[in-house]
């Protein structure tokens, strides 16, 4: 044992009473520092705040001198353009003269002029930049179009007649319009020498900024340092503050980064012009360094710290002497307990001392005579205890067999299954297998149990997608395909693949839960499906070609090509070629669907407008709506031109016409079948209504099914492949949309389409 840890514990107190005084000392300290600290807190965020606040007015005062001076500049500017004395009519060197008087009028116009309209100079102060072309220039332009101020920039022609300077001349530009008889004869420029803008910036910086070590920066619209420190002067600056002067509140200040790797309190404020001068963005930035700016709170902190120390040490000594005379009653009463201990006496007298240490005295008496009837009833208590153990062993062997008779009934019936079944636990990992999962899948029980099910069935290709989805379900315990079948592809050991129909779920809670899963192989099934749909596919393709030459030979009889034929012949042809036709037509869905099923339906989408879409296949069908004696309208809403969805053109037109064709064939003469564009919230809602006698209640849930037919006469008579509407579906839900109907029956149906709304 080190002398440091022996010196620790004999210092260490041993008595109530010194860990009382060290308890007082302690607290003393802790509640004093931490009075202290709130006080300092509280002080610091107000002194802080006084020292934004300020920086933020410099910046805001700052801000205002410009914007005022650029007012005045601007209605001077806008007062001399409308002198008599600049108008063209008057001589040049008049004109000259009027200019000079009013450059020296105001020191900072470093060069005034008036300019015709072919963009020369016609006179200017001192004759500087006569007959020289400043059509060019942003200035001349501006105010041609009503913008009378420039911002900031530096001397192109101007600088060859200004005197030679360390940096370079720069300048803002104000332009007004010379205006005669109504009509614009010139344009009057004003350069405005950029010193003025670092005299407004001295008259309110002056003192402050040597005092406090205080910056004060000019920065446009665009971020650019117009006028501050070497170090930043010109640069472009993206900066916190400058974003915040651009929001609602046009002034504040706050501590923020920049790039040369220090940390500022930043006051700014954003000029928004004067009167009728508009502003042109300038945002101005008052810095100081942290260490600076908050120089008084470091010694407002130190002042408060060494007060502090101060204020525990006077009331850790009064807590020491309040700890002695408190503990005093409580050493009397410990050596009492002390003697009837060693038998002594029988009971504690306590004559003197506080309230509670009486009380502890009669509680104490209390517990000794507790003590003496506890030791009976304990006696008593052991004379039972070992017959409890054995009634108790027993009831746990009887709940123990009964659940090992569940746990064997439960793995029976497990084994007696004839789909496959794994259990995977909450690590994803193997907890059961059964031996229909063996047959299936060629792993043994024992080779399988703890392993990882991803990997072990997985195929490659597909475990990052079900790692995600067991992460998934562990995280929430929920499970899209819970409770429900589902189709999914898996590995055996040999490395083949195998379809399969999975149903899930969940057993136990907490951390023993166990997924269950349940695995039919569908193999056989899948091929059956293959191998049908090849059959279709082939028979479709090899009757087409023949069918479409028969339909397309036949049409042309029916037509007369041949001649006329006899009735009966006519008639016959006109039957075969409506068969051949309708044979054709069902051949086409066929392939259809599929293409569909194949997932080989290639969409060309184009945002287009729905109007012209709905107005063309009406016109298309309007010669068939004709034969049957049924009208078509088309209405839509005051802003239906101008709806419009990413759609593929044919196939749409392939679903309105769909359903064009079977609204008219179940329509009777004489009656209406409208299509509709509406706006429908974010979405567009396509309509074909009829007025037929509507759909009926037993047929409405097949509707959308393949080859579904309503079965009364007067649908079976309207012909078709029952087809039709299964195709729609297919095509509409490709497209991300929806399809359904309104109907009862008497009254008619209506088929929408809903799809969403593109800008």
């Amino acid at each position: 044992m080190s002398i440091s840890s022996t010196l620790l514990r004999r210092l260490r107190p041993r008595a109530l009473g010194a860990w009382l005084a060290l308890a007082f000392v302690l607290l003393s300290i802790a509640l004093t520092l931490v009075l202290v600290g709130v006080i300092e807190r509280k002080s610091s965020e107000q002194v802080k705040s006084s020292i934004g606040s300020g920086l933020a007015e410099m910046a805001m005062q700052t801000s205002d001198k410009l914007e005022r001076g650029m007012f005045e500049r601007y209605r001077e500017v806008s007062l001399i353009a409308q002198l008599r004395e600049l108008r063209p009519d008057v001589p040049a060197a008049q004109r000259r003269a009027a200019l000079e008087r009013v450059q020296a009028t105001y020191g900072y116009y470093s060069w005034i002029g008036v300019a015709g309209m072919d963009g020369r100079v016609q006179a200017s102060a001192r004759g500087v930049l006569e007959g020289v072309d400043v059509s060019k220039r942003p200035w001349f332009g501006n105010a041609l179009k009503g913008i009378h101020a420039g911002d900031v920039h530096e001397a192109v022609k101007l600088v060859s007649f200004l005197p030679k300077r360390s940096e370079p001349w720069r300048f803002v530009d104000v332009a007004f319009p010379v205006v005669e008889d109504g009509a614009v004869r010139g344009v009057l420029g004003v350069h405005l020498s950029w010193e003025w803008a670092r005299d407004v910036e001295r008259s309110v910086m002056a003192g402050i900024a040597r005092r406090r070590h205080v910056d004060a920066l000019i920065v446009d619209a665009g971020g650019k340092v117009l006028l501050g420190p070497q170090d930043v002067a010109g640069k472009q600056l993206r900066l916190a503050s400058l974003k915040a002067a651009s929001g609602e509140t046009r002034w504040g200040y706050l501590e923020e980064p920049w790039p040369d790797g220090k940390s500022y309190l930043v006051g700014y404020a954003r000029g928004r012009g004067y009167g009728d001068y508009p502003g042109l963005g300038w945002t101005v930035l008052v810095r100081q360094e942290v260490n600076d700016a908050y120089a008084p709170v470091r010694q407002l902190r130190e002042y408060g710290l060494a007060s502090g120390v101060l204020a525990a040490l006077l009331f850790s000594v009064a807590g020491v002497a309040l700890a002695r005379r408190i503990t005093r009653p409580l050493g009397e009463l410990a050596e009492s307990a002390r003697r009837i201990r060693a038998g002594s006496v029988e009971r504690i007298e306590v004559r003197r001392g506080y309230r509670e240490v009486r009380a502890l005295g009669r509680t104490l008496n209390a517990l000794v005579a507790g003590l003496v009837r506890r030791k009976r009833a304990l006696e008593d208590l052991n004379a039972t205890l070992e017959q409890r153990v054995v009634q108790r062993t027993q009831e746990l062997e009887q709940a123990l067999s009964t659940v090992t008779a569940n746990e064997q009934r439960t793995a029976a019936i497990l084994e007696a299954a004839q789909d496959a079944f794994i259990g995977i636990d909450m690590r994803g990992r193997v907890s059961d297998w059964n031996s229909a999962a063996e047959t299936m899948l060629g792993w043994r029980r024992a080779e399988a149990l703890g392993r990882d099910v991803v990997e072990l069935i997985a195929p490659q290709r597909l475990h990052e997608r079900t790692y995600a989805m067991l992460a998934e379900f562990f995280d929430r315990r929920d499970l899209e395909i819970l409770g429900r079948r589902s189709e999914r592809t898996l590995r055996t050991r040999d490395g083949h693949e195998i379809p399969v129909e999975m149903t899930t779920g969940l057993a136990g809670g907490g951390d023993g839960a166990v997924l269950t899963v349940f695995m039919h192989d569908i193999s056989q099934r899948k091929e059956v499906e293959r191998m049908k749909n090849e059959f279709v596919a082939t028979v479709s393709h090899e009757l087409r070609t023949p069918l479409t030459s028969i339909s397309a030979s036949l049409a042309l009889l029916a037509d007369g090509i041949a001649g006329d034929l006899p009735d009966d012949a006519q008639e016959l042809v006109g039957i075969a070629n409506a068969s051949s036709g309708r044979l054709v037509r069902l051949i086409g869905d066929v392939l259809d669907i599929q293409k569909m099923e194949a997932g080989r339906m290639a969409l060309q989408r184009d945002v287009q407008p729905l109007l012209p879409l709905v107005e063309d296949a009406a016109a298309a069908m309007r010669s068939f709506a004709d034969q049957a004696g049924v009208k078509i309208a088309c209405a839509g809403g005051a802003d239906a031109g101008d709806l419009r969805a990413a759609i593929d053109r044919d196939r749409m037109t392939q679903v309105l016409t769909n359903l064009l064709s079977n609204a008219i064939k179940f329509s009777e003469p004489g009656t209406t079948v409208t299509t509709r564009v509406e706006a429908n919230g974010d979405r567009v809602r396509l309509s074909v209504a009829d007025e037929g006698s509507g759909i009926p209640e037993a047929f409405r849930g097949r509707v959308f099914q393949r080859f579904a037919q309503a079965d009364g006469a007067d649908s079976r008579r309207k012909g078709g492949t029952g087809l039709g509407l299964s195709i729609c579906k297919a095509i509409v839900e490709e497209h991300g949309g929806t399809i359904g109907f309104d109907s009862r029956e008497g009254q008619g149906t209506t088929f929408w389409v809903e799809l969403q709304a593109k800008p």
